[in-house]
């Protein structure tokens, strides 16, 4: 376990690489003993911070829920971050390629609550239940720190989240299997991965439980009204300036981004 002094080098480390756009080293390098309990308060402490400045926290994002996500990332468990006001996109969005320090783009769904959700023992029903729409989104992420990342790196640079643009066709989730949604994501022209749905945990809604039973111990409430990105089903395609990535949800319709 770290001691509050290292803990908030690790903030301050993240801090300067969020203003710079610059990756800074890992906590993991710098700290070799560090725990995953320290990354999540780095995390946290990172997000206080945010809090500080106006930021308004808007829901969580869930990272690492499928097997191609695991192996793009070399990294077997999932993970989870937050999700800032200054982050949410609409479809078609223009952000700057220099805004980021190396974008990834993912196709995504997203659930947006409208009753509370908390841990433990919270399974399917419970959270499809306490959901009112699920969103065909892009996440944009962002690592703000240098390879080889490990699972307490990822955790402390919150889940690498950077952006979320919703689009597509919102539905209820009783009606569609959302096992079987699918997406074709294009960069530019060209078809980079596709996948399904239930390549999150079997479920996606699977991948919301996941969370509020992990924050369950430290009393926290998944908010109505609150987005939560339930994880990747692809591989993370790598952006550069001037591209245009755009996934095609199929009957949910489709959601692009250009980094300009």
């Amino acid at each position: 376990m770290l001691s509050e002094k290292d803990r908030q080098t690790c903030i301050d480390g993240l801090l300067e690489s969020h203003r710079t756009k610059v990756q800074g080293r890992r906590p993991s390098e710098m700290f070799p003993k560090i725990e995953i309990a320290d990354s999540y308060a780095i995390s946290s402490g990172v997000a206080a911070a945010k809090e500080k400045e106006g930021r308004k926290i808007v829901g969580h994002k869930i990272g690492l829920t499928s097997k191609a996500m695991q192996a793009a990332s070399k990294i077997d468990e999932p993970d989870y971050g937050y999700l800032f006001d200054d982050l949410v996109l609409q479809d078609g969005a223009k952000v700057k390629f220099e805004d980021f320090c190396v974008p990834r783009v993912e196709p995504e769904l997203t659930f947006i609550l409208k009753e509370p959700l908390k841990g433990p023992n919270i399974g399917l029903i419970d959270v499809m239940r306490a959901t009112e729409w699920v969103v065909p989104s892009i996440e944009i992420i962002d690592a703000r720190v240098t390879e080889p990342r490990k699972i307490f790196d990822t955790v402390a640079d919150n889940g690498a989240a950077a952006g979320i643009v919703l689009g597509g066709r919102p539905v209820r989730p009783e009606d569609v299997d959302l096992r079987w949604v699918g997406a074709a994501f294009y960069r530019n022209s060209q078809i980079e991965e596709t996948g399904l749905a239930c390549g999150v945990l079997g479920h996606p809604a699977m991948a919301i439980a996941w969370l509020a039973n992990k924050l369950a111990p430290f009393g926290t409430v998944l908010e109505p009204g609150h987005m939560m990105l339930s994880g990747s089903f692809t591989r993370p395609v790598w952006a550069e300036k001037g591209d245009t990535l755009h996934a095609d949800f199929g009957p949910l319709g489709s959601v692009a981004v250009q980094f300009v």
